[in-house]
């Protein structure tokens, strides 16, 4: 059984990290400007002011300013894109089972995931972005370390 647990658990972290490439870097992106050089490309697509886009999709959501879609596919899209890396990681690195090692960790790979995206303009950077993975990937820490999901992982 414990075998059958392990293979599961590897094949849902592959078809995990596969979503996760094809979200942030193959998913349908319209930022593609190639005509411009790479600092104009940041300085127009980024976004260094942490809460604006989070605030903003938050007071579209109780103003009605903005179709419903799009703050809550950015809001809690970018909240749980992450969450499964903090049970993940754990469990395949005993060294990022402490919060210290994980939060810089997950620190340091959202930071490049920010930083691939502008240089190949498949996406832009968005310190909100980083702010809501980073919250959903300590969320997941979090669930990782509870009674239940230890006890299951000591038995794996």
């Amino acid at each position: 059984m414990k075998k059958i647990i392990k293979v599961i658990l590897n094949i849902s972290f592959i078809f995990y990290l596969s979503a996760l490439v094809y979200l942030l870097f193959l998913g349908s992106r319209g930022y593609f400007w190639s005509e411009i050089s790479l600092i104009e490309y940041l300085k127009y697509s980024s976004n260094f002011v942490p809460f604006k886009t989070i605030s903003t999709y938050i007071m579209a959501m109780f103003d009605g300013s903005m179709n419903m879609d799009i703050p809550i596919k950015n809001l809690f899209g970018n909240l749980f894109m992450f969450l499964p890396m903090g049970i993940y990681l754990p469990y395949y690195t005993k060294k990022l089972s402490k919060l210290f090692t994980y939060s810089i960790s997950m620190t340091l790979l959202l930071f490049l995931i920010e930083l691939i995206q502008v240089i190949t303009r498949l996406g832009s950077f968005d310190i909100d972005d980083f702010i809501l993975n980073m919250f959903g990937a300590l969320m997941g820490f979090c669930i990782c370390n509870t009674k239940v999901v230890q006890k299951y992982f000591a038995i794996v």
